[in-house]
């Protein structure tokens, strides 16, 4: 058995707990929502990602007995509530944007029904993920449009936690990266992984001569040669004077990576490395890849500023009781109204507008069991159904769902300035 995700949450989460089991509330039939109050950094839309973690992490949320003894030895709640959590499991349905999914300003991205017991526990580990996989993929989307057709490697893993790095990639490759360096995410979710040299391996050897010999002989006249530890130019001769014009590529990794990419692009040509490709690494981020489009680049290699959402590294969403059962077992709406932070009460779906095959809205209803609008398709699928995992997929069905999501978008959600949402939330 995989080992509990019981813990992934907030100490409030179960005194909150304990407090409702002692009123008699617990029981209460009550609806969650997860949306975002606004896209971070002035994006023109988010994507959705981690769903499948989502999954993933209810599956395993019980509360065994390492998990009660450390809750009882550090007093954490009463014998009343470890009782009720031994025996927890989730029994109720989530909804939710599948991934892969566009979101906007409001969305319901996911909604979780269930007793309050039940579906409380479950909001630090929903947002924790959702959270950080979402602000990746929605920067990587971003990176992926700027790109073009050329593909990109995610090869952050060195600039996150170890744990955080594996759901980077993942993220990342769902949004649309060709491959990546981190192998734990090639095992767990498949993702294609890709990788050659640093420069360490350059410096191991007495000569660029010697180190470029050793990885040709390893890895054949295919693969990547790294060609600015000394001197590019030199580099470049040495690398096609061994691996001839069948030479895979090249990569640098510093300097002004246009004037180098057109200098490289000529020298190789020169040689007769006509097909050898060029690839560019050094703090990347999206502006920086659009700044490259005239640049004779065939791929890029993008840490930092993808592990880290570019900026953003949370995507803002929050997780809001939206409705709640009365005395008389009527489902109510229920909703704060904090300045600032207000939420919307009732438990809503989500539809996209389109128009001659182009999104123009996204319209959000409190009327969940009602028809879809006319011109419109749903965005919300069943997820969990009394406890039981229906929406399982395989990652490559998200990535081509994010492809055909993001196509529906008006050219103007790709501008990377800031701006408003691409479309309007428009409720009722």
């Amino acid at each position: 058995m995989a080992m509990s995700s019981a813990l992934l949450t907030d100490h409030y989460e179960l005194t909150m707990l304990q407090a409702a089991l002692g009123s008699g509330a617990a029981g209460r039939r009550a609806v969650f929502e997860v949306f975002a109050r606004h896209l971070p950094f002035g994006r023109r839309y988010g994507v959705v990602a981690g769903t499948g973690r989502v999954l993933e992490a209810l599956a395993e949320f019980h509360f065994g007995a390492p998990e009660i003894s450390y809750l009882r030895e550090n007093r954490v709640v009463n014998e009343q509530t470890l009782d009720f959590l031994a025996s927890y499991r989730f029994s109720g349905d989530v909804h939710g944007y599948r991934e892969g999914e566009v979101y906007f300003p409001g969305s319901p991205i996911m909604v979780v029904e269930g007793t309050f017991a039940e579906a409380v526990l479950l909001e630090t580990v929903i947002l924790s993920i959702l959270n950080h996989d979402s602000a990746i993929a929605t920067a990587a989307s971003r990176m992926v449009h700027a790109a073009g057709s050329r593909p990109i490697i995610e090869m952050g893993s060195r600039r996150t936690h170890e744990l955080a790095a594996v759901a980077a990639a993942r993220a990342a490759y769902l949004a649309g990266f060709s491959s990546t360096s981190n192998l734990m995410a090639g095992s767990v979710y498949g993702v294609p992984t890709a990788g050659t040299s640093a420069h360490a391996f350059t410096l191991l050897h007495s000569s660029e001569y010697e180190a470029f010999q050793a990885q040709i002989d390893s890895l054949g006249a295919d693969t990547t040669l790294l060609v600015d530890t000394y001197d590019v130019a030199k580099a470049v001769r040495t690398a096609v004077e061994l691996a001839g014009p069948e030479l895979g590529a090249v990569r640098i990794d510093s300097g002004d990576l246009a004037v180098a990419a057109h200098e490289v692009r000529q020298m190789l040509d020169a040689l007769g490395a006509t097909k050898t490709r060029i690839v560019v690494t050094s703090d990347l981020d999206e502006y920086a890849i659009a700044a490259l489009a005239a640049a004779p680049v065939d791929g890029y290699g993008v840490g930092t500023s993808v592990v880290t959402g570019s900026g953003a590294p949370t995507a803002a969403m929050v997780y809001k009781l939206v409705a709640r059962e009365d005395a008389e077992g009527v489902l109510r709406p229920v909703a704060k109204k904090s300045v600032g932070k207000p939420s919307s009460g009732g438990r809503k779906t989500a539809y996209r507008a389109l128009e001659d095959g182009v999104a123009t809205a996204e319209l959000v209803t409190t009327e969940p069991d009602g028809p879809p609008p006319p011109g419109t398709r749903p965005l919300l699928r069943a997820l969990v159904r009394g406890g039981e995992m229906v929406g399982r997929e395989p990652l490559t069905a998200a990535r081509e769902r994010h492809r055909a999501s993001v196509a529906e978008l008006p050219l103007l959600a790709h501008q990377l300035s800031q701006g408003d949402p691409v479309i309007p939330t428009v409720y009722s």
